[in-house]
């Protein structure tokens, strides 16, 4: 299992989802993996999975709220209670027919899920080793130090660090917005490399070869299902 996390939303969590997917699927056709989307507020990332690897929406996502907010703002607008159970019993469901479960969270580490729970809070009583996406932008550096503080704080099993071009960058821009070695250092955290902007998410080959590009090597202990590092 993997988690895949952010500093925030819109951060690239459906894209290295999507990109890990891919991977597993092209290079990787005879192995069976699932995507997990716990919570999902608003249309998008269930509706684009089904779409771009047909899966049943209901596979992929337990837990449905209408609004585009905070789980528990959504929650209470549509005068339900979140039973994470649900999300639990779908994710347990996956381990036992799965090779491997990819695990989108919602938001960032620091996102509410209840009154009570944040993401992170998710991730250490699930026991879900965590990447952590960071988009280059202006205060990247510090988004990244932060979350990998918090990942500490709560005892989540951070793998790495993936960055993200949200919007097209030279070289330049990537290393003064989002300098590699400086967040390594910084942070004590490997960063896996660099997703390029995708104009076209629905491109799978596209897609595989971002994957293809991270160095997949380190997440292979939690990989071996798949053996997403040996393509």
């Amino acid at each position: 299992m993997l988690l895949i996390t952010s500093t925030d939303t819109e951060a690239g969590k459906t894209v290295l989802t999507a990109a890990l997917a891919s991977y597993a699927r092209k290079y990787h056709p005879q192995q069976n993996w699932g995507i997990l989307k716990p919570i999902q507020c608003g249309v998008g990332d269930r509706e684009f999975y089904a779409r771009l690897f047909d899966r049943a929406i209901a596979e992929i996502n337990p837990i449905y709220l209408e609004q585009p907010l905070a789980p528990p703002i959504a929650a209470a607008l549509a005068g339900v209670q979140i039973d994470l159970g649900m999300a639990w019993q779908a994710l347990t469901k996956m381990r036992q027919q799965d090779d491997f479960v990819l695990v989108e969270a919602i938001g960032g580490l620091g996102t509410p899920i209840t009154a009570e729970l944040v993401v992170a809070d998710l991730a250490r009583d699930w026991r879900l080793p965590a990447v952590l996406v960071v988009p280059i932008q202006l205060g990247a550096i510090g988004a990244a130090v932060a979350n990998v503080a918090l990942a500490r704080q709560y005892n989540v099993q951070l793998l790495g660090i993936v960055l993200n071009c949200p919007q097209p960058l030279t070289a330049s821009e990537i290393a003064n917005l989002a300098p590699a070695d400086l967040i390594q250092s910084l942070t004590s955290t490997p960063v896996l490399g660099c997703l390029p902007y995708l104009p076209d998410l629905n491109d799978l080959d596209l897609l595989a070869a971002a994957a293809a590009d991270l160095e997949l090597e380190i997440l292979l202990p939690h990989l071996t299902s798949l053996g997403l590092a040996a393509a």
